[in-house]
């Protein structure tokens, strides 16, 4: 399940803190930009609705990490979630296999940038593309999911997708200026 709210500025801060954990709003509150606190804010209610309408979770769920950072459910080694947000949205992804989804406000394309993070294939994709900022962001996107979904990070950026043998989709809303790519471990 997918969940998305692209109207970030509408989240009252005020009234949204009482849907939080302890633990998550500690979190909002060590954030100093007021548009980011409302994306954290905002990803973690998608969390809230995606755990009550899959799962009947009606609490505030409370969260453990793994080593590089990786939250998961206290408690629940069965449910899997990720979440992401960039200025203008928030997203959240939960599943019984293990997820990873990264949203981007689609930006102008850094070639150097490109060159730092993409393989030669993907590069010569955003080179000859009619759109770079798009395609960038997209396989940015891309690869950004797929280490969520690891939980180890960027490690090995330029091989991510190459190396990824899960299922991946990607989203493009021009209209909305932002692109979110989800990933999932493929079910055995």
């Amino acid at each position: 399940m997918i969940l998305i709210n692209d109207n970030i500025e509408g989240i009252d801060l005020q009234e949204s803190m009482g849907l939080l954990s302890e633990q998550r709003r500690d979190k909002v509150l060590a954030i100093k930009d007021i548009m980011a606190q409302k994306a954290s804010v905002a990803a973690y209610i998608l969390l809230c609705e995606g755990l009550r309408q899959e799962y009947g979770i009606t609490g505030s769920p409370v969260f453990t990490y793994n080593s590089h950072g990786k939250p998961s459910l206290e408690g629940r080694s069965d449910i899997h979630f990720n979440f992401s947000h960039c200025k203008t949205a928030a997203i959240c992804a939960v599943d019984n296999v293990e997820v990873g989804i990264d949203i981007e406000t689609i930006r102008a394309y850094n070639r150097r940038l490109a060159q730092y993070t993409m393989n030669d294939d993907e590069f010569k994709r955003i080179e000859s593309s009619p759109n770079p900022d798009i395609e960038f962001t997209r396989l940015w996107t891309m690869k950004e999911a797929v280490a969520k979904l690891s939980g180890t990070g960027l490690n090995d950026i330029k091989n991510l997708l190459t190396n990824f043998t899960g299922e991946i989709e990607t989203v493009v809303e021009t209209d909305k200026g932002y692109i979110y790519s989800f990933c999932r471990k493929k079910e055995v």
